[in-house]
Parts: C-alpha cells; sequence; structure tokens
C-alpha cells in the first residue's frame, strides 16, 4: 500500500462530516471518493474537502483502484452491504456504530471480513475515550478484582432527533437502545473484559413519542407520526462469567437530566466512568480515587487514528469487528425479550 491512505466515504451527512474534519487533518490521508444518494450532500460534502470521485452507487466507489478504505456512515438499514462489497473489493472498512441492524447482519460482516485481507473496523469511540482508557488500565491491573456488575446509563429527558430515520424501526433497528445505549454498553462491555453474553431480559415502552409533542424539546418537533420506536428501553444481560449488566436508555424520559455514564461493581473495587473515580478499601478506610489529570483529546479523533492506523497495520486496533458482534447480540437479545415478555437466551 502506498504511504498515503486513500479514503472513500460512504454516506457523506451527519456523521460522515465529524469524520472527514479528522480525516483531512491527518497527515497522508487524502479523502479521494465519496458517495451518497443525497446530492445535496454529496455535492457539498466534495466540494468542501475537494473530493475528485462522487458516486451515487456504493457498488461502482468500491471498485476505485485509487482508494484504499472505506469509512460507513449510512444509517443502520445501510451497514451491511455497502461494508460486504468494500470487504469484497478489497478495501479495509469501519463501520459506524451499532454494527448493524441484527446479529444475522453483523456475523455476515465478520465472515466477509474473515474471507477478505482486508480489515474491518467498528466505530467505537467511547472506549477510546481518555476516561474510559484510565478506567481501564485500572481494571487491567486488577483494582477492581472479578467484576460483578455493570450499570449502563443513556438517558435523555427529551432527545428525539428531528432528522434522519432514527424513529422508524425498520430503518434504524429500533430507538435509543440501538442508536445511544448502544455507546454506554460497548464501554461499559470493553471495561469488563468482555465476557460473553448468555442471556437478556428487558421491555421496552413507547408514550412520548408517538403522540403530539406536549412541551417543547431542545432538537425541535419530530415526526411524531412515523415513531416506531421506543421511548425508553431498561434491560439485563447476563454472561458466561456470572456477571450482570443493567441497561437504561431513552429518547423521551420523566427525569430531571440526561445522563449518560456507566458504573462498575468489583469485588475488590468499583468505578463511575464520569468523572472517572475509583471507590476502593485502603489502610482501612473506604476511599475514593479521583484521576488528576487523564489526557486530553476528542474520541472520534481517536477513533479515526486508530483506524488509520490498523489500515497502516502499524497497530492492533481496540475497536475490533467481533467487540460489534458482542454487542449486536446484546441488542438483538433484549428486543427479543421485550417482544417475547421474557429471559430469552443469547446464542
Amino acid at each position: 500500500m502506498a504511504k498515503t491512505v486513500r479514503v472513500g466515504v460512504i454516506g457523506t451527512g451527519g456523521i460522515a462530516t465529524r469524520q472527514a474534519r479528522r480525516l483531512a487533518e491527518l497527515d497522508d490521508v487524502e479523502i479521494v471518493a465519496g458517495c451518497d444518494v443525497s446530492e445535496e450532500n454529496l455535492r457539498k460534502f466534495a466540494e468542501k474537502y475537494e473530493v475528485p470521485h462522487t458516486f451515487s452507487d456504493f457498488n461502482e466507489m468500491v471498485q476505485l483502484e485509487e482508494m484504499d478504505a472505506v469509512t460507513v456512515c449510512t444509517p443502520n438499514y445501510m451497514h451491511k452491504d455497502p461494508t460486504i462489497a468494500a470487504l469484497k473489493a478489497g478495501k479495509h472498512v469501519m463501520v459506524e456504530k451499532p454494527m448493524a441492524m441484527n446479529a444475522g447482519e453483523a456475523q455476515a460482516m465478520v465472515d466477509a471480513a474473515e474471507q477478505s485481507e482486508a480489515e474491518l473496523t467498528m466505530g467505537f469511540q467511547f472506549r477510546l475515550a481518555p476516561e474510559a482508557q484510565a478506567i481501564k488500565r485500572f481494571v487491567d491491573e486488577g483494582r477492581l478484582g472479578k467484576v460483578l456488575f455493570a450499570r449502563c446509563q443513556a438517558l435523555r429527558r427529551r432527545g428525539i432527533p428531528s432528522w434522519g430515520v432514527f424513529g422508524q424501526k425498520e430503518l434504524q433497528g429500533g430507538g435509543p437502545l440501538i442508536d445511544i445505549g448502544v455507546h454506554i454498553m460497548e464501554c461499559a462491555h470493553y471495561l469488563m473484559g468482555e465476557p460473553k453474553p448468555v442471556a437478556a431480559s428487558a421491555q421496552i415502552f413507547t408514550y412520548l413519542g408517538n403522540r403530539e409533542p406536549a412541551a417543547a424539546a431542545p432538537w425541535g418537533p419530530w415526526d411524531w407520526k412515523t415513531y416506531t420506536v421506543e421511548d425508553l428501553a431498561i434491560g439485563i444481560i447476563r454472561f458466561d462469567n456470572g456477571a450482570v449488566m443493567s441497561v437504561e436508555s431513552s429518547f423521551a424520559a420523566h427525569i430531571k437530566e440526561d445522563v449518560l455514564n456507566c458504573q462498575l461493581m468489583g469485588e475488590e473495587g468499583g468505578c463511575v466512568l464520569h468523572p472517572p473515580t475509583i471507590f476502593a478499601d485502603q489502610a482501612g478506610t473506604m476511599i475514593n480515587i479521583e484521576p488528576h489529570y487523564v489526557g486530553k483529546y476528542q474520541a472520534m479523533d481517536k477513533k479515526i487514528e486508530d483506524w488509520i492506523g490498523r489500515v497502516r497495520g502499524e497497530v492492533e486496533t481496540q475497536c475490533p469487528a467481533i467487540a460489534g458482534l458482542h454487542v449486536q447480540k446484546m441488542l438483538d437479545g433484549l428486543y427479543a425479550s421485550a417482544e417475547a415478555g421474557k429471559e430469552v437466551p443469547i446464542e
């Protein structure tokens, strides 16, 4: 591969604009192609980043010889096909969270990567944040002992997106659980050491998003007439090592304020992610350890740097595809349990 990494972007609106900013800042990285069904999004993207090749069909874009890697920034229902097409064409791929609409699609993506010489990387930035990396070092040193429980919270008081297809289950796969819950779930699972999930139990509720708003919302009015996802999801995941994870996620809930955090409880200590704090017993005293400085960088930037480093073969990614598959199986289990009204196994 040439020293310069030549990147194509599939889906040039939304998160792609944030990724592209960092890609454009990096030395020896060029954005050489963009693909979008929206002519307006594609035109603006190509003009801003001086992208020489534009496409409306990802199948055509992935055949571009002067391209080494592809980042997939489409809505959830369009993660699988572009990823597999790019891998088959020998292009390295990073796919945004969640990995896919369901675990079956995610498995097909992992299989395609195994059959390709190219690498598949997950767009999981929460685990790369300086706070998470600091906590991870404590965990890896055994400061928490065996982790018994993780509490994940991704709660918005009124944070239903007023753009995109976030309220349409057939295009997103679900609501806050698969959209924002996935962030804190993948981070907590990473901090726990990524045990194998074996069972899920959950309930989901829709009570605000599917009716005309009763109060002004920070992001403006959403399309409540097409809203088919949950407002609130509450669940439990059991793992093969006996550990348990609880999940609370909402687009709309009657709470005081938004929460995005996770907490771990272990046999020898515990921790919370924000602000990063360790809870332990030392010298006959219960103590709280608050790091003075954990580093300062943007997790999104770190995600891009991690991926480019993997494409160059310089590092092993901290966001492998298998992590995306594990989280997808947990999401599937939670939704399946809510539908069945009982705990379900995770295969």
